[in-house]
């Protein structure tokens, strides 16, 4: 059965910087995508980048890009998001999913894959 564990959320100030972590189980291959999604109310869901776990070849949306970096350990079945410069746009619950053989376009994603339970992030001005 596959698991998807986020952490690392809190709150921090314009500027600061976030470390989120999701934690993967069930899977018996490298073959899998992990996404993160943020969402915030009153906003649709976000992509926010993605990693294929296999190669580790990575895409990160535009919206935050320089900003944000997606890394994995397959050691520890973790992908982590390297969230910095963090602004109040940023303020959101961030989630991670998972998808089998694949990274699917963002817009893609849904109840077929693989969901954790999210992380709040609060960036303050």
């Amino acid at each position: 059965q596959v698991q998807l564990v986020e952490s690392g959320g809190g709150s921090v100030q314009t500027g600061g910087s976030l470390r989120l972590s999701c934690a993967a189980s069930g899977f018996t291959s490298r073959d899998y995508c992990v996404g993160w999604f943020r969402q915030s109310p009153g906003k649709e869901r976000e992509g926010v980048a993605k990693i294929f776990i296999d190669d580790g070849g990575t895409y990160v949306a535009d919206s935050v890009r320089g900003r944000f970096t997606i890394s994995r350990d397959i050691a520890k079945s973790t992908v982590y998001l390297q969230m910095n410069s963090l602004k109040p746009e940023d303020t959101g619950t961030y989630y991670c999913a998972a998808n089998r053989n694949y990274c699917p376009p963002f817009n893609s994603w849904g109840n077929r894959d693989f969901w954790g339970h999210g992380t709040q992030v609060t960036v303050s001005s």
